[in-house]
């Protein structure tokens, strides 16, 4: 680190850290208010934004964003630790609701992108200071202000040298994102038809209509969440043990090992009710909803956080595998769950909703044939999808060690 490079307490660095409070909702009129939704990709996204009833309930002055702040947010998960800047003057008196923290730096003491790109280099301890389980989704103004550090440079025109190259490098890393993300929107979307194309192949006579719960086992908790509240605490999970299942295990739509977590046996046995077998369903039911994936074999006891719904299916009826590309490509569990659940992440899904879902069974023999021609089609454009997902991996990493450069001193 340079010698002219300060570091310091992030309360420190600012003026105001506070969140805001909770909205009374309006559909027009009132002033604009920003959620979790509004912060997203290093951006303020003002379509998600809401109305609020200032006239019902005042705003303190210090709430009303300002060109310069940081939004960070600050429950929830999937979405805390995120953080965006607001690097223009809102288009009109704008706030934030009590899930989102203002970050103001001090006068004088940043050039005020920089401050921006300098809470990015701490997005992910932020991230890491909520737990995605057992009801630590709490990210409070003191660990904020008191527990992150930050480091900068005491020049003002080294931070606006710093912030330039940052401008100039991430904007072509963003040109590059869009396109490969578009690419494998166009990959993912080539599924749906090709699944359907799979169903209308096949004799339909037999096929009969239920639900997933009609499609789970008899037993009690065969569509089931994992433990709440108290259950399951932070200060409870150890280095080695039981595996706790999140949404970070299902990306993509197939089983990936996320943040590792872990309990003991001996909380395992008072949570066995929630324990997690291969080739049970998983989907996310909190942060991004709606991902689904199958539990390998190679994963013989876990249990499932808060986060998730867990479906043991009785395989005489439903397959796994079937039901996983049902839920992902059939129209009627896609307009279903767009119907029932709100937001375009689909905030709304609970326990409930996916019990109702509706679903089609074909026999088993033709659920093997389905499955089999999925995988088929998956291995055919597999390749494109991973080259896009190793090319969208690849930009993160340059951005991450872009960061890093910057505040090592060796931009």
């Amino acid at each position: 680190m340079r010698a002219e490079w300060r570091t310091e307490q992030l309360g420190e660095a600012c003026s105001f850290l506070n969140r805001g409070s909770s909205p009374k909702y309006l559909e027009e009129g009132g002033i604009c208010v920003l959620g979790q939704r509004c912060v997203r990709n290093h951006r303020i996204c003002y379509g998600y934004s809401r109305r609020h009833d200032d006239q019902a309930k005042a705003v303190a002055a210090g709430r009303f964003v300002e060109a310069g702040d940081v939004l960070v947010n600050s429950t929830g998960v999937g979405s805390l630790g995120r953080v965006a800047q607001v690097r223009d003057a809102p288009p009109e008196p704008t706030t934030v609701d009590s899930h989102v923290t203002i970050v103001r730096p001090r006068p004088g003491k940043f050039f005020p992108d920089f401050f921006g790109y300098m809470m990015m280099t701490i997005e992910d301890a932020i991230t890491e200071a909520g737990e995605g389980c057992g009801g630590q989704t709490e990210l409070g103004r003191r660990i904020l202000a008191e527990r992150f550090s930050v480091s900068y440079p005491t020049s003002l025109e080294e931070q606006r040298r710093i912030a330039a190259i940052l401008d100039e490098a991430f904007e072509g890393i963003a040109t590059a994102k869009a396109h490969a993300e578009k690419n494998l929107q166009n990959a993912c979307a080539l599924f749906q038809p090709a699944f359907m194309t799979i169903l209308s192949k096949l004799d339909q006579s037999d096929w009969h209509s239920t639900t997933v719960e009609g499609a789970a086992g008899s037993e009690k908790g065969s569509v089931r969440t994992g433990p709440f509240g108290s259950q399951l605490l932070h200060g409870e999970f150890v280095d080695q043990g039981i595996p706790v299942l999140g949404i970070d295990n299902a990306v993509q739509n197939h089983f990936a090992w996320g943040r590792r977590r872990y309990i003991t046996p001996q909380k395992f046995a008072v949570l066995s009710r929630y324990q997690v077998r291969p080739g049970d369903v998983l989907i996310t039911i909190m942060g991004t909803c709606g991902r689904c994936a199958v539990v390998p074999d190679d994963i013989p006891t876990a249990i499932n956080s808060k986060h998730l719904c867990c479906i043991t299916l009785d395989r005489r009826r439903c397959l796994p595998e079937y039901l996983h590309a049902y839920f992902l490509w059939h129209p009627a569990a896609q307009d279903f769950l767009s119907k029932q659940a709100k937001g375009s992440i689909m905030s709304g899904l609970n326990m409930g909703l996916i019990k109702e879902l509706p679903l089609v069974l074909p026999s088993i023999e033709q659920q093997l044939i389905i499955v089999e021609r999925v995988s088929e089609v998956r291995e055919a454009s597999g390749s494109l999808e991973a080259v896009c997902e190793r090319k969208l991996a690849t930009l993160d990493e340059f951005k991450a060690s872009l960061l890093h450069q910057a505040f090592s001193g060796d931009l």
